[in-house]
């Protein structure tokens, strides 16, 4: 027998749940399914598949750390993964539109085909592309 259950949304915490799914509505071409004044869901437009993001207000939120420094810091949990298309053009040109929406670029960058980056609210995620192998 099957599961019946399915992954349908990740929640990311954040000082502020509106701007932090702004940027990933202008990142990810998403659309507001959903708003609360401490929540917003987003997801693909009608019509497309995709996983939704839901973006929760913590007033005591703490930004995580990548790659983790010292015992005790706050780490990372999870991460995004965004699979951009257009090879490695395609990277540096999606790179730089996160950063012109309002990413950081990390410091460490572990390969090649990937863009370690931190949202307006400290999260890291990567975009990369499939290389062949």
């Amino acid at each position: 027998m099957s599961p019946s259950a399915r992954l349908s949304t990740v929640v990311l915490d954040a000082h502020d749940a509106h701007e932090l799914a702004a940027f990933y509505q202008r990142l990810l071409g998403y659309v507001v399914r959903a708003e609360e004044p401490h929540w917003v869901l987003i997801g693909p437009p009608p019509g497309t598949e995709g996983i939704s993001l839901a973006f929760e207000t913590e007033p005591g939120y703490v930004p995580p750390v990548w790659p983790t420094r010292k015992p005790g810091d706050q780490q990372m949990m999870l991460h995004l993964d965004i699979e951009v298309d257009g090879g490695p053009d395609g990277l540096e040109s999606e790179t730089a539109r996160a950063l012109a929406e309002g990413a950081r670029l990390a410091e460490y960058q572990p390969q090649d085909d990937v863009r370690v980056l931190y949202d307006p609210s400290g999260h890291p995620f990567c975009l990369w592309v499939e290389t062949p192998s």
